[in-house]
């Protein structure tokens, strides 16, 4: 099977048409990683500029996945690339879909901080949040930095690392139903910090399925629905 091999075209427009895009991608990438950071500090804070800021930002986030999209169109369109090519077109096709829920994920948490105002909850809930947050923003990072170098195998190694993204969610989410069951008059502030982790989560599955595009698009192996991230197995070789 046909493994990844860019800038070997014969048209250097071609080769700039792609590389264009590929920095199109990150440069979306960085700016939903941007849009997460400021959301978890307008959590942390209350502070409503901040949510303010990331409200406002969202239209880059959609408008950055409508031209990759049209660029995508015009390149099937003009260039009917084959192999590594086309794998590179419909991954990042997948990707920035998957970029743009982790935007309005991203806005969700900020709002969540709006809704929360003055309310309180004990340091420790708000600590175990932030500790998923910044498990979170780290694999945000690092699945774009697999898309940067094309690697493969720290694609896999993220992919598996989702895992401990969905044990701190799990566990504050125990802790939160064993606060409002205990002290109903949290009820409130605590839903709202739930729904909160469960952004997080999403982001978290969204990330995995980026990475899971970085495989296919080196590799030419789809590993959807493979459970690879729940194996400590490695990569299938593919013929060549």
């Amino acid at each position: 099977m046909d493994r990844l091999h860019l800038g070997q075209h014969i048209s250097q427009q071609f080769n700039s048409e792609l590389a264009a895009l590929t920095r199109q991608v990150l440069a979306m990438g960085g700016l939903v990683e941007a849009q997460l950071a400021t959301a978890m500090e307008a959590l942390a804070a209350r502070d409503l500029r901040q949510v303010a800021h990331v409200v406002a930002r969202e239209d880059e986030v959609n408008a950055a996945e409508l031209e990759i999209d049209a660029r995508c169109t015009q390149i099937l369109a003009r260039r009917q690339p084959a192999a590594s090519d086309l794998r590179l077109v419909l991954a990042v096709v997948r990707m920035v879909a998957n970029l743009e829920r982790i935007g309005d994920e991203a806005e969700r948490i900020a709002r969540i901080a709006e809704k929360l105002g003055n309310a309180e909850l004990p340091e420790h809930y708000a600590f175990k949040l932030a500790q998923m947050g910044s498990l979170v923003r780290d694999q945000l990072r690092g699945t774009l930095d697999t898309f940067a170098r094309m690697d493969e195998t720290r694609a896999l190694e993220r992919l598996r690392r989702d895992r401990e993204v969905d044990v701190l969610y799990k566990e504050l989410t125990r802790l939160l139903v064993d606060l409002m069951q205990r002290e109903s008059e949290r009820v409130p502030a605590a839903l709202e910090m739930l729904w909160g982790a469960r952004a997080l989560e999403r982001i978290g599955d969204r990330c995995k399925n980026i990475c899971e595009q970085v495989i296919y698009l080196v590799r030419g192996k789809d590993v959807r629905h493979t459970g690879l991230s729940r194996s400590a197995a490695p990569l299938p070789e593919t013929k060549q």
